[in-house]
């Protein structure tokens, strides 16, 4: 539990919210501990849709949607799952709660009635009541037995489920029947601040009750659904699935007829848009322009002129948000100059992370504003700036940190003529070694952007004299084979942002433990960078059921985590979706979770 002073600020700030008078666009009570308030939220950058009205929408149509490959596995509970995975279960299986235009969790009504914790102590219950309608497709209602066989699945107590985690589940003491067949009840055994991740998705007995099935069925079919779509035919050589309008759903109709998701490489997907291929693909920024440029009118300066004749890339639009991601420069601490913590400090120093930010997003149109923070998103509900725990840039502070940390000076750098130019970075040296950092950075065609970003990073490090050797390495293995394995000094990568950061953000963050075998467990942790005092803060705001008394220590874990300077966010990564201009209520969907139902063409 937080002092009470903590308590008392944060009561204070939600009387003057009040008192402003901000609404919920959905009734949530306070005593489930989702109560919200825009507090520090930041600017938010809204999505980019097309939003029309239902009954504007036509009811028909096959709409084309590119991913990156079609998914590995259909359950996303796989260590495998992936985007594609997640769009698929979306579309298909039961969410309790999906988030809106602020990433904040809001009650689906089509599954739930209400959803509350009813009791505190001596533990945690929380009380589910189900929609009456909701049912498989099979024709079964959902009921306690599914979130009975998805707990025991997830718990992490039968090693026979391949699962790739058990957060939340494992603070489960039991799950039962309710007053009636349409209510759940769930006893946990240590409180859990994020409740309301669990059960979503949500699978069907069928799968979670035998580890067969939830390890093999599920990775190529569902065969029982519940959704407003359902997965229909799968073609590996064309490279679609289909997913389709299932009318056993009761909720509002599917517009579309189906939604055929077709695995486009990124650096094809003009080209696919183009031929009529595709209907709604993310782009590249340079791919973004040449569809924006195809589709402005072109004339002299102050000359109206009617637009171009028609050519490939015309009757698409580009929506522009920016992605629930942060692209950050990961430093590894687990060796190396990179060690001393004065080293990290310098880094951070070096870097103008504004002009890094401006540099990618404001030829894009987008708020060029450095992120923040590790665990939220601006926008998003609880998302405050903690950089000024490790300081901006001050270059000369930079200097004095290597200074301190044994990394003199040794003049400037010379060419290859052993001249001094005219304008040099300075050389530092420690015990007759060079200060260099490998920089790693992937080669694919894709990584244009983060490229740059690493030339850039690496001129103003070079300024204070921290050298970087930039390695460009296939993308295939870029993560596995360097980020993860931990083989770099420096490297940039991007990460999800989520709405429930005392659970999902503290693997990332989590001090590094010793194995048995002398190497380190780090989790997700990647930099290898942690303290016990972040771990602490994590795991006091995952037990505290007072939202903004967690929301607050999860804000301090964040200072700590940028004092740490393991991770250094640069900035929200811009989301572009290439549409047809029939296409609409679907884009650049920021924050906020998609209705699929919703999704289709205009008439």
């Amino acid at each position: 539990m937080a002092p009470l002073s903590i308590r008392t600020r944060l009561r204070r700030r939600s009387a003057a919210l009040l008192a402003a008078g901000i609404l919920l666009p959905l009734p949530v009570l306070a005593a489930c501990g989702l109560t919200e308030d825009d507090g520090d939220a930041g600017v938010i950058t809204p999505r980019d849709v097309n939003a029309l009205p239902r009954d504007k929408v036509a009811d028909k149509g096959t709409l084309r949607w590119a991913v990156d490959a079609l998914p590995a596995t259909l359950n996303t509970f796989q260590s495998d799952a992936d985007a594609a995975t997640r769009r698929v279960a979306a579309a298909t299986l039961p969410a309790l709660f999906t988030l809106d235009d602020h990433g904040r969790p809001r009650r689906d009504p089509d599954y739930l009635a209400s959803a509350e914790v009813v009791q505190r102590a001596p533990r945690q219950v929380v009380v589910y009541r189900l929609n009456p309608r909701a049912a498989w497709n099979d024709g079964k209602p959902l009921s306690v037995a599914d979130f009975q066989a998805q707990w025991q699945a997830l718990r992490g107590r039968d090693s026979g489920y391949w699962t790739a985690r058990n957060a939340g589940y494992d603070r489960i003491d039991r799950v039962e029947r309710g007053a009636d067949d349409h209510e759940v009840k769930v006893t946990f055994a240590r409180p859990c601040a994020d409740w309301a991740a669990l059960f979503t998705p949500l699978y069907p007995k069928s799968v979670m009750g035998d580890a067969n099935a939830f390890n093999d069925s599920a990775r190529n079919e569902l065969k029982v659904s519940a959704g407003p779509f359902r997965v229909g035919p799968r073609d590996n050589g064309q490279g679609t699935l289909a997913l389709l309008r299932d009318p056993k759903w009761w909720g509002d109709r599917a517009k579309l007829d189906q939604l055929v998701l077709r695995a486009v490489p990124r650096g094809e997907r003009a080209a696919a848009l183009a031929a009529g291929r595709l209907d709604l693909a993310e782009v590249s920024a340079a791919e973004a322009g040449r569809i924006t440029a195809a589709n402005t009118p072109r004339g002299k300066k102050g000359e109206k002129r009617a637009a171009p004749p028609a050519g490939p890339l015309r009757g698409l639009a580009v929506r522009r948000s920016l992605e629930p991601t942060y692209t950050q420069l990961a430093l590894n601490g687990s060796s190396g100059a990179l060690a001393d913590e004065r080293v990290r400090h310098a880094v951070a120093r070096a870097l103008d992370r504004k002009v890094i930010a401006e540099s990618v997003l404001r030829p894009l149109g987008l708020p060029a504003v450095p992120q923040g923070s590790h665990l939220f998103m601006a926008g998003q509900q609880g998302y405050e700036d903690h950089s000024d725990a490790i300081g901006g840039t001050d270059p000369k502070t930079a200097g004095q940190l290597l200074a301190d940390a044994g990394w003199r000076e040794h003049g400037p750098a010379r060419g290859t003529d052993g001249k001094r130019a005219p304008v040099a970075p300075p050389v530092r040296m420690k015990d007759g070694k060079r200060l260099s950092l490998r920089f790693v950075l992937p080669e694919g065609s894709g990584a244009e952007v983060l490229r740059a970003v690493g030339d850039r990073i690496a001129r103003q490090l070079d300024a204070v004299g921290i050298h970087t050797e930039i390695t460009k390495v296939a993308d295939a293995g870029y993560f596995k084979d360097h980020v993860a394995a931990g083989t770099y000094d420096l490297a940039l990568y991007a990460w999800p942002a989520t709405a429930y950061p005392s659970t999902d953000a503290r693997p990332v963050f989590a001090k590094p433990q010793p194995a048995a075998d002398g190497s380190l467990l780090v989790e997700q942790n990647y930099t290898r960078v942690g303290t016990d005092q972040i771990d602490q803060l994590f795991e006091q705001a995952s037990t505290e059921l007072d939202t903004e008394v967690s929301r607050d220590l999860v804000g301090r874990a964040d200072a700590r985590i940028w004092a740490a300077a393991g991770s250094i966010p640069l900035y929200q990564r811009p989301e572009l979706v290439a549409a047809r201009a029939t296409v609409v209520n679907a884009g650049a969907f920021g924050l906020a979770t998609p209705r699929y139902q919703d999704v289709g063409f205009r008439y």
